[in-house]
Formats: C-alpha cells, structure tokens, sequence
C-alpha cells in the first residue's frame, strides 16, 4: 500500500481520518485533522487545528507533497524514536516535548544515540541506586539514561573484546560535560579498582581539577568548557579500572587575558580570589576579583549558586587525592596568582617607538616575588626585546601596544604551560603498573560555537565539530547498512548529509588553515592579506564560503548547524602562538623551582618567519643575515593550527578503532529555564547534532523490522485458517502479498521481515480495524443475547403486573367515571353562574368607558375641524397673495422678454427681408438651415428638462438628508448637555483633588527637609570614615613595608642555605660515588653475596618441600594458606635472586675460566637431581592431593567431637561461675551487714581495702580459670586425635588437681606456671585460624567466581533460548569459544609462570655452579694459570697436500670426450657433490681441461669441448628441469665456469685482482670472447629455467599462505551472519601457511648457497621470488571481494612483514626485494586506512604510488565491511579518487603480470682458489684424467 492511501478515506465505518504535521513559524510544526476526506488531485487539504480553527492547507503545485501522517497516540512518548510508525522531524520534536515537558523525562534513545535535554535543575535520577538499577541490564529493558549507554559500552567491551567510545557532543550549555562527568563516575563505581590505590576515586577526582583550569563562564554555560578532552579509563583482563589517560585539545588561552560581557576566566582565578581572605594565601597577595584586569573585563565575577570558596577546597581535596602534595599545590596557586599580577602591571608611553613601567610597581613586585625572578630584567624584557645577526646582538624598544600584548602573550604562556603540566601529573597519578587489557573512551569536546565576535578558538571548535559530525554520519550509515547486508536484502545507497566540503573547505590543501599557515610563512604576513586571499581563493570556487557585506576583515563559512562570521583579526597571532625568548629565559632562571620545572621543556618559540611581527623602535637598514637564523626559521615550529589539525586526526583514528556510542545533548532554551521547551532552538539542534539525520536514513530504507514469529504473532488475525502454514516465513509472504499490493513497500530477509515508513502503521490500522469489526460482532451477538434474556424476563414480569394491574385499573375506573360524571353536573351548574355575573359586570363596564371615550372623541374632532377650518384661511390668503406676487414678476418679465424677442425677431425678420429680395435660393437655404436648428433646440429642451427632474429629486434626498442630520444633532446636543453636566461635577472633584495636592506638597518640603539634614550628617560621616581608612592604609603599608623586608631577607637566607646544602650534597655524593666504585672492585663482596644466595636457595627449597609434603600426624589446617606462602615467597626471593645476579653479571664474567670443566659437570649433575627431584615433587604432590583427600574426612570427624567436648566444658565453667558469683555475693553480704564497729567496719579504709584486693583477686581468678580451662579443651581435643581413649579419662584427673588446689596461692601459682604455655599455644591457635580464615576467603572467592560464571552461563542460555534454532547452535559455538580461548588463555598463563620458575631455576644452578667452581678453584691452581683459556676441539680439516709442479691443468685423450661429459654433466648427482666437494667443481675440472687444450693449441679440442659442454648441460636442463637442485646446481656451475672464463682470459679488466700464480694460468692461443658470450645466453636461460621452476613451487602456497590463512589468530574477529565463520588458528593437512612459503625460501636459498651460487645472483633470484610473491598475492586480492577488508589487511600487512624479517635475518634487504612487495603493501594499506573524506582521498593518492589507478579503484569498489569497525566506500569518494589520478600517465591494466622476469646480470665474481690446489674425488670416475 502507498503512503498516500492513508490519505484517503477507508471502507470501514470505525476508521478515523487522518492527523497531520502542517508547518508553523512558531511552533515549527502544528498538528492538525484533516476535516475532508482527500481525493487524489486535490490541490489542497481542509484541516482542523486542535484549538478547532478551520484551515486550508495548499499543496504544492509541483511536488504535490503530502504533510506529514501523525502517529497514533499511542507510539507517542515512546523510549526509542526509531519505534515510530512514521520517522520524520515533526514526529521527533513532538516525541522529545511531550517526554521532556509532560514526563520530565530528559533521555530518549534515537537508535543507536541517546538524545539527552538539559533539564537546568537537579534531578534525582544519578544515585548509586540507579547506578546498580542500571549495572548488568541491557539497554533497551530500562528507560533511557545516560548509565544505560555506558553499561552498554562496558558490556561490549567485555563481550566483543573490543575497546569503547562514548562520544558527547552538542551546544555549549546543553550538559555535555555533566554526561560524560556521569559516565565516568558509572564505570568507576560498576568496575571498581583492580588495586587497592582507589583509581575510581583517582579518575572521579580529575574532575573538579580540569573543570577549576579548563572550564569557564559563557553567555550561554556557566560552566563551560574551554579545552576538549578525551579519557581513556584503562581496564585488566577483568575489567577492572586499572588507570586513565587524558588527552586535552585546544585550549582557549585567549581567555585568560580577555573576557567577553556577561563572561569569566577559568574558575580557578576566581577561586582564589575568593578565598584570598584565608591564611594560607596571604603570601599570593590577592583581592577581590575586580581589582585585577585578568578577572574583570567580562563584568560578570559571580556565579549564582556557586561558592567559589568551597570549589577550591573541592579543587585542593581532588589534587591531595591524585598525589600532589601541599606544596605543589600552594607552587601552583603562586603561579596563577602571579599571572593576574602580571596583567595588572601597567604600561604607559615613553615615545611613540618606546614603552616603560613605572618605577616600584606593585604588581610586577609582586609577580617578581611570586615566581622568584629579578624585577629588573622583567622591567627591561617587558619593554624591550633582542634582536640577533650574524655579526651583532642589539635591543629593540618596543611600543605600549606591542609591550602589552607581549605581556599577554607571556602570562598565555605560563597558564599553557601550568595547564599542561596539572594534566601530565594528573595523567601520572592515573597509571598503574597493571597491563592494560582494553579501554573505553569518553570524548567531553567542546561543542559548536557562535558568539557576536568568533575568532581563532570557534573556528578551531566549529571544525572539530565537523570533524566528529562527519564520523557520527558515517557510522549511523554504517550501521544500518550492515544490517540490511545481514538480512541480505536488496540495498540502495542513501544520500545523506555529508559535511565533506566544509572539512575541505577548511582543512584540505589551499583551504583556509593552508592558507592560514601560508600566510604566517611570509615576512609581511597579516590578517588583511590573510582575509584577502580567503576571499580571492574560495569566494568564487566554494558554496560554503560567504563574504560579509559590511566588512573586509571577516569571512562566513556555512557549517553544519549554522553560518558563522568569523573575524580575521588575531588569527595570525594566535596562529604562531609567539612568545619573547628573553622573557622565557628570565622564566628559566628563576629561584621557584615549579616554575623552572614548567619551563624545562622550553622551546624557543620563534615566529614561522623568524621576525617579530609588527615594528616598531630603532631599526637598521645594512644588517647581515644570519645563517643560522635562517636554518631556524626553516625548521620552525607547527604552528597551532597544525597542530590541532594534527591532534584531531589522531582523535579520529582513535574513535574509528573503537565502538563509538554516541550522546547528544540538547539545550531546550537559551534562557536557562527548567523543563522549559523551545522547539525552534531544539529543532535547530537536532538537525545539526545528526539526530535527524539518523531517522531520515532508516526511514529512507525500512525502518520497522520483524522477525517472522513476531509478525505471526502480530498479525495472526489478518489471515485466515488457510493462510496459516507451518512454515513461518511462507505464512508472513502469503500473508504479506495479500495485504500489501506494492512488493517494494517490504523486504523478506533472512530472520526478519523489513517494511517501508507507514507500512507497520496500515497493518496497524488493518488489525485495529479488523478487531474492531470483531468486536462489534461480539458486542451485537453478546448485547442480542443479553437484550432478548431479559426481554424475556421483563415480559413476563410485565404480564403479570398488567393483570394486576388492569384489574386495579378497571375498579378506579368505574370508580372515577362515577365521580366524574357527578362533578361534572356540578361544575356545570357553577360554571353557568360565575360566568353569567361576570358579563353582567363587563356589560356595564363597556358601557361607561364607551360614554366616556366618545365623548373625548367627539371633542378632538371638533378642535381639529376648527383648526383646520382656521388653517384653510390663512392658507387662502397666504396663497393669493403668493400668486399674486408671482403673477406680477412674471407678466413684467414676460413683458420684457416679449419685448426683446419680438425686437430681435423684427430685426431678423428685415434682414431676411432684405436677404429675400436678393436671392430666393439663398432664402430657401436660410429657412431649410432654421428648420434643423429648431429641431435641435427642440432637442436640448427635452434634455433641460430631464436635467430638471434629476436635480429636483436630488433636492428631495438633500432635503431628507437634512432632516435626519438635524435629528442627530438634536440628539447630539442632548447628549452634549448632560456631558456638560457631568463636567460641572467633575470640576467639583478637581478642586478636592487640588486641595489634597497643596496638603501632600506641604509634607513633601518637610521631608526633603529632614533629608538634607541625614544627608550633611552622613557627609561629616563620610568624611571622617575616609580620614580614618587613609590613616589605615598608611599602617597597612608601613606593614606592608616590613612585612617585604622580612620576605626578603627570610629569601636572602633560604637561599644561602639552599646553596650550602646543594654544595654538601654534591660533595657526599661524590664521596658516594666514589665508595660505590671501590666496593664494586672488591672480589670479597661477591663471595658473601654467592653465600647468601645459597642459603636463600636452601631455605627456598626445603619451604617448598615442606608446602607440598604433608607430615603424618599433623591436622590439615593451613595446607593452602602455607603452599600459597611458600610460593610467593619462592617468587619474590627467585626475583630478588635474578636481581642480584643481573646487577652482579659483569663481576662473575672476571671468574678464572678454569674452572669450566668442573662447572659443566656439576650442571649436568644438578639438571639430574633437578630432574629427579620434580618427578619425586609430582609424586609427593600426588600422594598429598590423596592425602588432602582423607584428612578432610578424619578433620570433619574430630571437628565435631572437638566442638561436642567444647560445648560441655563451657557448661562446666559457666557453672562453676555461677556458683563463685554466688559465693561472692554471700560473703559480701555478710561482710556488709555485720554491725560490729572498728577497722573492719564497712566503709573503713581496711574494708574497702580488703573489698578491693578480694575483688580484684576473684576477677582475676575468673580469668584464670577461663585460661585453664580453654587450655585444656585444646590439649583434649589435639589428644583426642591421636589416642581417643586416653583423652576421655584426662578430665577428671584435671578436674581432680585443681579441686586439690584450694588454696589461692595454689591457684595463682598454677596460672602463672602455665602462662607461658597457654601463649604459645594461643598463638598457634590465632595462626591456625589465621590460615583458615584466609583459605576460606579464597574459597569463597573460587565459590564467587563459580557463581558469577553460572549466573554468566544462564544469561548466555535463557538469551540462547530466545535466539532461533540457527542462530542458537551458532552462538553456542560461539560461546564455545570464547570459554575455550579464555581457558587456553589461563592455561597459557599458568604455563609461562612455570617457564618463568625453570628459567629462575637454572639461573640459580648456574650461580651454584659457579659457587662450587670456586670452591675448587683452590685444587687446581698448580695446574691452571689463571690467564690461561680452555679451548674448544676444533674440528680437523683435510688440508691437500700440494704437488710442486702441477700447472692447474687436466689432460684427457679426445675419445675421452664424451665420458667426460657423460659423468661430470649428464650422470653427475649433485646433492652428493655439494655436501661433499667444493661448490663449482665441475666448472673448475671443465676449465682446467679447456685450460690444456689451450695449452697445447688444439682449437678442435677447446670448440668440441665448450660444444659439448653446452649440449649437455641444456640436455640435462631439458630432462631434469624440474629438479630445482639440478637447475640451481647447473646455474651455479654455468657462472663460475663463465667467471673462470673472463678470469683466465689475458683481459686486464678481469685480471684485477688474480694473483701472480692465477696470472700465469691466463690462457695463451686462443681468444674465447664469443663462447663467453654463448654460455652468458646459456646461463640466462638456465637462470629463467630456476625461476620458472620456483614458480612453480611456490605457486600453490601463495594465495593460500598469504591471504587465506588466518596468521594471526583473533584479528578477523567474529564476523557478521552470513559470511563464512572464523578460520581455525592451526592448519589442516595439506593447507599452506605462511610458514610453508618462508621454509621453501630458506630452501631455496640454502641450496643456492651450497651449491656456490653467486652472492649477487642470488638477491635478484630471491627478488625475483618476493615479485611473484607479491604480485600473484595482489592479483588474487583485486579478483577476490571476501579478501577485501580491514581485517585481511592487516593479515596481508603481517605477512609482508614476515617475509621482511627472513630478508632481514638472510642480509638481503638491500636486494631490491621488499620493493617488489611494495603494491602489496601498498594495497594492504589501502583497505587499512580511512576513506571518507577528501584529505584522506589526497592521502591515499600520495601513498598508493606503486598501484594503477585501476587497481586502487577496484580495491575500492571490492572493499567489503567484516567487521563493526569498517565502514563502505562511498562512490563519491571513488569518483575523488578517480578524479585526483585522471592525469596519471600509465597502462590501464589492472592485474600485474606473473610471468615477467626480471633482467639478469651477472657480475664478475674472481675465484681465490688455484687452480693448482685442486684435487678430482674419485667418486667422479675420472680417472681417466692426468693433472698436468
């Protein structure tokens, strides 16, 4: 179904119509119903809002797009985005504001993000109750939350072995810092501390330190971070925190010298400040906040709730727990104090050129004391600098400007360099000593930045944010690119956002820090010309660059979130980052040891360009230049920049080598209002933080997956009986291909079933439908029967009632009838005489008002008669009279007028007249002419006549007009009266208001009156309380005074003594030294320490024995604890011993070597008792186990009768206490109640004496008799075990003893005899149950590891169970193992530890061995000199014997010819000749024979001879060419036969280096240039024989041993379903290794070597070999797409490396033989390295210079994610790619040829052998052979 049927209207009478997501200006976006049904081609939709405003929405003519579809209610608030039926951003935004306002919720997952809003107030939600809610779940089974992600990054690393990341970003203000700060207090408190130094606590405390330096007010964040950091919390093989490491990023140190309004510098600053009123920093002589220029420009020195007092105790705490001391800390807050000295330290003009300080400044006084420097050089080096040359040195002034800013730059300086140094020791603390086994990351950088004024640091912030936007877009494409390719399902590529251009922009080559660095390379160098070629470089070629209309200082790029104006000014400066060297130098050789500390490390730090930017001062025209100034200035510094840029990358190969997870924060407002949602300002984040960028990928794809089961579940009610299979996956595709038409709105995968956006809400709206049809057919039947029971019953209920009833009825009835009849006759005759009196009384009613109202009438009517009859009168006259008038007017004016008409027409009349009697034709003309004008007037008239009648009807409506306007005004002027009315009352008011006015007036002068008094008296106040605070401040300097006399002195002194101790202390180590150097010359010193070790190593031996032999008769009480003493022990004295030998190794080697003999003997005999010893110790550890066994049996037994004896004791002596308690009391009693008086009278100082000493006597005869009896329970008990019977009677006997002893003295005297007794054996008692207590721990420690492994197992099993019946068998295997692995790894652990005794083992018998040499050292001193050496047997060598006269020449008969050849060549073995002859000895007899046929001029014998030598050679070649000893051998032969060839051939340039003997052999007759060169050809083709014949040796180990094979075992990794699973670490049989391929080269090279192969042949032989290598390898890396990934990468990088060291271990590295490796290299580098952006196309280009363009393309295109790590290449990228090498000029091949060779030479290689030396075997059979 297409998304836009869920526009239409549905069939179903219960469906609803749809809701819909409109666009608003200030909500974003409004939700709204739609109110009409729509019909496709509708241009536009009638919605309703939800306050019920009509609205409609057009659509777009174009795009015809529809709005947005709202989620059903019921997905809203949802805990994952992602689990939205519709993936938009209205649906986002309104997800987020309905959990962050409605449920104060502030995390919501976005897939793989978590979407964090700042609440901006404290909630309860991060307690260590949470943290535990949180530890071991998994992340989707609780809400969100930030402890959520970071166990799941835990998990993972513990699961995957793979280290985390845990990425923050968002604006500033939105709770970054807070996140991670939570992030880390999770892993510290779920992990723990694998040490007992509290590490957690360690890596929790370097909090509140980098947020007191690093962190800062902004407008936007009180606590803002000013640096980026990245914490690696390091974790052991058990995932304990073992340790961190900080890694900070540009930090703002702008800041320290100048804040923005409404701004602060770092906290730390204001801390101080703060507690600047305290003791301990009187000595920082600090103030409030704004008394110093460093701390008060922003205006801004508080923060609301904050207690800067209590943050740096906070701050100082932290630092005490990380290990620095009380001293460093108050050394450090020295320095930050100096600094706001410094920026105090005022500047003024002495000229335009020159500056100056003035003299006894406070602040630089202070600074100078502070930091322990001379207030006259800072004075002259605040002011000055030095300039050198090559041939002066000279000082420049500088000017105020330039002075201040170098003060700035200097006090930058010092808080870069003290920052710096607190995150190098806090990182210090952090280390541990335990190997780190993974780690997790969390990345706190600061986030995207815009402020009024941008600079250096937002440019540098803003392109780190790209940077980290770029790798979060990536790997969110990544991800749910992988998980299609899991499900194999048909994958097309997305296009996302991708801020690729603005990175290049930026950071590619000619961007804008290319240009940036450029531009401080130049000598004249400014942010001007720096803006200028930004503007003439980008303004034109990049979209993303903008220039400001109103500035040419400023430039705007458009990142990812938003445009930013950056301006130009300081980049440049903060750029180069320069500070004075003079003023470092003055720094360096201060007397405060920190601070000299901070600046051991000093660089000089020069300008890129080696001048000061700007002039100023005195300058010289004619100066040399320095030479070495100019090597320094080549060779500068990265500039900041760089270094960022640098600093960056690595961040992103970090984060790419890890598993990123990633939190985005959110700011809701800019106002800081709690739980206050402003959808702009979020909408605006999400689209910048990726958020939404995540949804539109997976709603671009399938967003909504089920497995099959689930949608069975799901979904089981659509379909019907028939439909269900038991094949899941066939019934969800039947099921499916019914209701969704369109087959591209889902996609069936392996496990899961994959649907496009809307499609899980139609199926949704289908099964709701669907159910709700059922329903209502439920509800109808149900409601049917219900209705038609109790119909039923009311039925008969009804009839019953209504018999009843009707009966009850029909009585009343006839009742009422009766009734009804009476009362009617009786209403009728009532009503009959009310009704006749009343018209009676109407009668005579009407009769009187009608007399009277006609009577009125009668006389209205006569008043109106006569005064209409009156009217008619005046009327007649007036009328007459009118007319009257009017006839008058108009008879004259007719008269008049008649009169002048008739004069014109008499006039006219004779002047026709007198016409006519001219002319009749002319009269008829004249009188045809009048007739049209009369017509025409006739005309006009009409007209005049209607015009008449329209202006008459005008005057009427005017008239009408006019009437009404006079009636308004009437009412106008009424209403105008009573408005005058209310203004004569409000006037009344007024003069009561002014009244009241005059009265408060009068009380105000009184006022003002007493005020002015106050005001003089708090003036005279005033005055006084400043001649008083004037008068202090004079004491207070005065003190001030003394007070720098004292320091200075107290200086003075501290300083003498310093030197005198530095001076004693030079002088004893001296003393020391040389002591040390005279004891370690002394032979004596050696004797006592071999001694020592021998009774060290005999202690350890019989402790060892004596833990692992159990003694019968002893009760196993402490076997374990004793072992495990006893090897620890063992361990640490076996240490101390290699120690001590090691330290002594140097000493021992001056031991007379006489003594060797003896030593190897007696180490012999001691590996044979050594020997035989560890067989008796497995023997004994045997017997002992067995042993072990049946003692814990007996020891349960005597245990309980032990505990059986010791129960009846203790009831024994409870009652004997009882009764000596009893006794007691009586006698107190008695002594207490006898009345007699004297001295023992109670209360008598003699009583109360004798009560005391009884007392004290029976206290201590309680105790006693405890002691005793405890004793004897023990001595029962350890004679219980032996002899049980005679332990039984011993009680009583002691029983007896101590009844007889009555007496006290008795008594005492016993206890002090067994006093010593019951010590001893309570001290053993205490060991004992020492020992026990500690092998119970360890047991229950083994017993909490068995528990939490079950619990681990039965996680694993219940998760199995839910896995499908595949995938179960798979991660059961899995688990497998990875149980297996962890095994093997203990075991491997325990067998190094072993290894590790062995070795410390015979260590400790060598140095036995040597003691006992020593000790017989005495015996043989008459027989051995001490210098005299013991050689080794050299083995005899048969040396030749030499006959006199031999020329080195061989004769043989011509028909000896072919027997010759026959067994030197063709028969020859030659295994058997190069193990037992010298190597080329058949070219040597070869040559020694040609050398006589020369000899005799036989030029038939010397060309038979060479013929037949090649023949049959080729012959042999031909028949045994397979053999690659036959092949090397003939190859070998073949040179050294051509070497003896040029040797001995009378040619200069090769009798070089013959002898006088070798140049007497040349040959005499015959020149054999061209048989020279007929055996070169021969030896090239035997060359290209072996190298085919190692070819194809090597063929089939290649592929298999250089790509196939896992070498290294566990990089692969698990990879995802689907792709073939992991390869076993050892080889099957029959399989090549790598190890296969570099044993047949140590084959091949050995044999080459003992069969005399030339040095030189051999490297391009084995260079030969490393090509076929590398490039069979490459080949089948460019045709195999499962080889191309990461993993195998590193695989391939291994083995070239490999293959490297055999070179290395051969001497063949400089054979050219790794650079025919170097495409492989180069490819293997090509799958390792990033390929994403721009920078890295350029990098891949510059590097991959031995690939063809096609091959790295291919590889591109074939590189195929194995792993979570990897990542596509984009086709975008490969076009870059393509692009950059368009104009490399080489072949379009893409495979490189196998079977090329390369050229072979061989170089001239001269024999030291003669001739004459040597002798023929008889094995050879050429006895035929006369030497001559």
């Amino acid at each position: 179904m297409s998304l836009i049927k869920l526009y239409f209207p549905f069939v179903s009478p219960v469906s609803q119509r749809a809701r819909v997501w409109i666009p608003d200006t200030e909500e974003v976006w409004k939700s709204a119903e739609l109110s009409r049904d729509y019909k496709n081609g509708d241009a536009s939709l009638q919605l309703m809002l939800e306050d019920g405003t009509n609205l409609e929405h057009k659509l777009d003519p174009k795009t015809k797009n529809l709005p947005y579809l709202r989620n059903p209610d019921i997905l809203v608030g949802e805990n994952d985005l992602t689990a939205l039926s519709y993936l938009h951003e209205p649906a986002v935004l309104h997800n987020l504001k309905v959990r962050f306002v409605d449920s104060k919720l502030i995390y919501t997952y976005c897939g793989i993000v978590l979407v964090a809003i700042n609440p901006y107030e404290p909630l309860p939600i991060y307690g260590t109750d949470i943290i535990n809610a949180y530890s071991g779940q998994n992340m989707g089974d609780m809400d969100p939350h930030i402890f959520a992600v970071a166990e799941e990054a835990y998990k993972q690393m513990a699961r995957d072995e793979r280290n985390q990341s845990i990425i923050v970003s968002g604006e500033s203000g939105a709770g970054k810092t807070v996140s991670a700060k939570y992030a880390m207090r999770y892993f510290a408190t779920v992990s723990g501390s694998a040490s007992e130094a509290n590490v957690e606590q360690k890596v929790l405390a370097s909090n509140p330190i980098m947020e007191a330096i690093g962190n800062a007010k902004t407008t936007r964040n009180d606590n803002s971070s000013r640096f980026g950091k990245y914490i690696e919390i390091g974790f052991d093989n058990r995932f304990r925190i073992i340790g961190a490491n900080m890694r900070t990023y540009l930090l703002e140190k702008s800041r320290v010298v100048f804040q923005a309004d409404e701004e602060r510098n770092y906290h730390v600053f204001y801390q101080l400040c703060a507690s600047s009123h305290l003791p301990e920093y009187k000595n920082l002589k600090l103030s409030s906040a704004n008394d110093f220029l460093y701390t008060r420009q922003g205006r801004s020195p508080v923060i609301a709730g904050v207690d800067d007092t209590k943050e740096l105790c906070n701050t100082r705490h932290a630092f005490t727990l990380l290990g620095i001391n009380e001293t460093y800390q108050m050394g450090l807050f020295q320095v930050l104090a100096a600094i706001l000295h410094l920026g105090n330290v005022e500047i003024k003009d002495r000229d335009s050129d020159s500056s100056v300080i003035p003299p006894n400044n406070r602040h630089l006084t202070a600074f100078c004391e502070l930091v322990g420097v001379s207030y006259q050089d800072m004075t002259q080096w605040l002011c000055h600098r030095k300039l050198k040359t090559a041939t002066e040195t000279y000082i420049k002034t500088l000017p105020r400007l330039q002075a201040t800013n170098a003060r700035d730059a200097l006090s930058k300086h010092i808080y870069a360099k003290l920052f710096n140094w607190i995150v190098e020791h806090v990182n210090k603390a952090l280390i541990t000593n335990v190997k780190q086994h993974s780690f997790i990351g969390v990345l706190d950088i600061y986030g995207f930045e815009t402020f009024e004024i941008n600079s250096f640091e937002q440019f540098c912030i803003n392109y780190a944010n790209e940077k980290l936007q770029q790798q979060f877009n990536m790997h969110v494409f990544k991800l749910e690119q992988e998980e299609y390719m899991k499900e194999q399902i048909p994958w097309t590529l997305i296009d996302f956002y991708d801020n690729q251009p603005c990175i290049n922009l930026i950071e590619a080559k000619m961007g804008i820090l290319d240009l940036l660095d450029e531009e401080c390379k130049m000598p004249k160098g400014s942010d001007d010309s720096w803006a200028q070629k930004l503007y003439n470089t980008h303004l034109k070629t990049s979209s993303l660059f903008e220039k400001p209309r109103m500035s040419n200082r400023a430039f705007i790029v458009k990142h990812f979130a938003d445009k930013v104006e950056y301006q130009c000014d300081g980049f440049l400066a903060k750029n180069k980052d320069t500070v004075n060297e003079e003023q470092i130098n003055v720094l360096k050789a201060s007397k405060f040891d920190l601070l000299v500390e901070l600046f051991q490390d000093e660089e000089k730090a020069t300008s890129p360009t080696g001048q000061v930017p700007g002039t100023g001062g005195r300058t010289r025209l004619s100066v040399k230049p320095d030479k070495g100034r100019d090597k320094s200035s080549k060779e500068h510094k990265k500039t900041v920049g760089c270094q960022f840029r640098n600093s960056l990358q690595m961040l992103m190969e970090t984060l790419n080598a890890t598993t990123p997870h990633y939190v985005r924060c959110i700011k809701p407002n800019d106002f800081k209002l709690a739980f206050t949602f402003d959808p702009k300002r979020a909408v605006q984040q999400l689209r910048a933080c990726g958020v939404l960028e995540t949804i539109r990928i997976s709603a671009a794809g399938f967003p909504s997956r089920w497995t099959y089961q689930e949608f069975f579940s799901r979904y089981r009610v659509l379909m019907v009986q028939k439909d269900v299979l038991p094949d899941r996956k066939m019934t969800c595709r039947n099921v499916l291909e019914k209701l969704v038409q369109d087959q591209d709105k889902y996609q069936f995968g392996k496990t899961k079933i994959f649907f496009r956006a809307g499609q899980v809400a139609y199926l949704e709206k289908l099964r709701a439908d669907k159910l709700r049809v059922a329903c209502i057919r439920i509800q109808k039947t149900i409601r049917c029967w219900l209705a038609r029971k109790k119909y039923l019953r009311k039925r008969n209920a009804a009839i019953t009632i209504q018999r009843f009833t009707r009966g009850y009825q029909a009585r009343c009835l006839a009742k009422f009838m009766r009734r009804t009849q009476a009362a009617t006759i009786i209403q009728k005759y009532r009503r009959m005489y009310v009704e006749k009196k009343r018209y009676r009384q109407k009668q005579a009613a009407a009769l009187v008002m009608q007399t009277i109202l006609r009577a009125y009438m009668a006389r209205q009517k006569y008043q109106g008669l006569l005064r209409e009859h009156k009217a008619v009168i005046i009327q007649r006259h007036v009328r007459g009279w009118l007319a009257r008038c009017w006839y008058k007017r108009c008879l004259v004016s007719i008269l008049v007028l008649q009169c002048s008409v008739r004069r014109m027409r008499a006039r006219r009349e004779l002047k026709k007249l007198k016409i006519e009697a001219r002319s009749v034709e002319h009269f008829k003309k004249l009188n045809k002419g009048m007739e049209n004008k009369i017509m025409q007037l006739q005309r006009r008239i009409d007209e005049q006549t209607k015009d008449n009648k329209s202006i008459n009807e005008r005057l009427a409506g005017l008239e009408s007009s006019h009437t009404a306007e006079s009636e308004r005004l009437r009412g106008e002027l009424n209403r105008l009266r009573g408005v005058e009315e209310e203004a004569k009352n409000k006037t009344n008011q007024v003069t009561s208001l002014l009244e009241e006015l005059e009265r408060v007036k009068k009380e105000l002068s009184s006022t003002q009156r007493e005020k002015k008094t106050i005001e003089d008296w708090a003036q005279t106040y005033r005055s006084e309380m400043e001649k008083m605070v004037s008068e202090l401040k004079e004491q207070n300097g005065s003190l001030k005074k003394e007070k720098d006399d004292l320091n200075r002195l107290i200086q003075e002194q501290s300083q003498q003594m310093t030197e005198k101790m530095a001076r004693a202390i030079a002088e004893e180590t001296q003393q020391l030294d040389t002591d040390l150097n005279e004891e370690r010359s002394r032979y004596q010193n050696l004797l006592t320490e071999h001694l020592r070790l021998e009774e060290k190593y005999d202690d350890l031996k019989e402790a060892m024995v004596s833990s692992n032999v159990s003694k019968p008769g002893h009760r196993r009480t402490d076997s374990t604890h004793s072992s495990n003493e006893s090897e620890y022990t063992y361990n640490s004295e076996y240490a101390e011993l290699e120690e001590g030998s090691r330290a002594r190794e140097d000493v021992t080697r001056g031991i007379d070597t006489s003594l060797t003999l003896k030593l190897q003997k007696r180490l012999t005999e001691l590996e044979q008792e050594k020997q035989s010893l560890r067989n008796e110790l497995e023997n004994k550890e045997d017997q002992f186990q067995r042993a072990r066994a049946r003692d814990d049996a007996e020891f349960k037994k005597a245990r309980g009768a032990e505990l059986e004896y010791e129960s009846l004791k203790r009831q024994e002596l409870e009652s004997e206490n009882k009764k000596l308690k009893h006794n007691l009391a009586e006698m107190r009693q008695s002594l207490l109640g006898d009345k007699a008086a004297g001295a023992g009278a109670p209360g008598s100082p003699a009583y109360k004496v004798l009560l005391e000493q009884l007392n004290s006597s029976c206290e201590e005869l309680d105790v006693r008799k405890e002691e005793v009896l405890i004793l004897r329970s023990q001595l029962v008990s350890q004679k219980e075990a032996m002899h049980h019977k005679e332990t039984m009677t011993e009680p009583s006997i002691y029983a007896e003893d101590v009844s007889k002893l009555k007496d006290a003295d008795e008594l005492k005297q016993a206890c002090i005899g067994l006093k010593d007794t019951n010590r001893l054996l309570e001290h053993q008692l205490q060991t004992q149950r020492r020992s026990y207590d500690s092998e119970v721990e360890t047991l229950r420690g083994e017993l909490q590891n068995v528990k939490e492994e079950n619990n681990r197992q039965q996680q694993l099993l219940a998760q199995n169970l839910q896995l499908p019946p595949e995938a179960r068998i798979e991660a059961s295997l899995q688990h497998e193992i990875t149980r297996l692995t962890n095994e093997n790894l203990d075991l491997m652990e325990q067998l190094e530890k072993q290894d590790r005794t062995i070795r410390k083992l015979k260590k400790q018998l060598k140095v036995y061995s040597k003691r006992i040499g020593e000790m017989g050292a005495g015996q043989t001193e008459g027989q051995t000199s001490p210098g005299q050496m013991v050689d080794e047997p050299i083995h005899p060598v048969n040396i030749p014997r030499r006959e006199k006269d031999f020329q080195g020449m061989l004769e043989y008969k011509k028909e000896d010819e072919l027997k010759l050849v026959k067994n030197l060549i063709l028969e020859l073995k030659p295994r058997g000749v190069a193990v037992n002859l010298i190597p080329g000895l058949p070219a040597y007899i070869l040559f020694m024979c040609l050398r006589h046929a020369d000899y005799v001029n036989d030029d038939q014998k010397v060309r038979t001879l060479l013929t037949s030598t090649i023949n049959s050679i080729k012959k042999i070649l031909k028949k045994r060419g397979d053999d690659f000893e036959t092949v090397s051998f003939w190859l070998a032969n073949t040179c050294r036969f051509l070497h003896c060839l040029k040797q001995y051939s009378g040619d200069e340039a090769f009798m070089k280096h013959n002898t006088q003997r070798q140049s007497e052999h040349c040959l005499s007759n015959f020149d054999l240039a061209e048989y020279r060169q007929v055996i070169s050809d021969l030896a090239i083709q035997i060359y290209q024989q072996l190298i085919k014949c190692m070819e194809n040796i090597l063929q089939p180990m290649i592929v298999s041993g250089m790509l196939e094979h896992e070498t290294i075992q566990g990089v692969s990794g698990v990879k995802p379903t689907g792709l073939r699973k992991r390869t076993s670490s050892i080889a099957d049989e029959g399989t090549y290794t790598l190890d296969s391929i570099l044993r047949q080269l140590s084959t091949f090279h050995s044999t080459m070597c003992q069969h005399g192969t030339d040095p030189e042949l051999i490297k391009q032989v084995v260079k030969q070999q490393f090509y076929i290598i590398g490039a069979v390898t490459l080949n089948n890396l460019l045709l195999r797409k499962d080889m191309c990934s990461w993993s195998k990468g590193m695989q391939i990088r291994y083995n070239v490396s490999q293959l490297e060291e055999w070179l290395r271990d051969k001497g063949l590295m400089v054979c050219g033989a790794k650079e025919t490796l170097e495409p492989l290299i180069q490819a293997a580098q090509l799958l390792q390295v990033k390929k994403k952006t721009d920078e890295d196309a350029e990098a891949i280009c510059s590097m991959c210079l031995a690939l063809t363009t096609a091959q790295i393309v291919k590889v591109l295109n074939l590189y195929t994610p194995v792993n979570e790590f990897e990542e596509r290449v984009s086709v975008a990228f490969i076009r870059t790619i393509q692009t950059r090498l368009r104009d490399r000029c080489e072949s379009p091949q893409l495979l490189m040829d196998t079977k090329m060779i390369y050229p072979v030479t061989f170089p001239f290689s001269p024999s030291s052998l003669a001739l004459e030396t040597i002798q023929i075997p008889g094995s050879l059979n050429l006895g035929f052979l006369t030497r001559v």
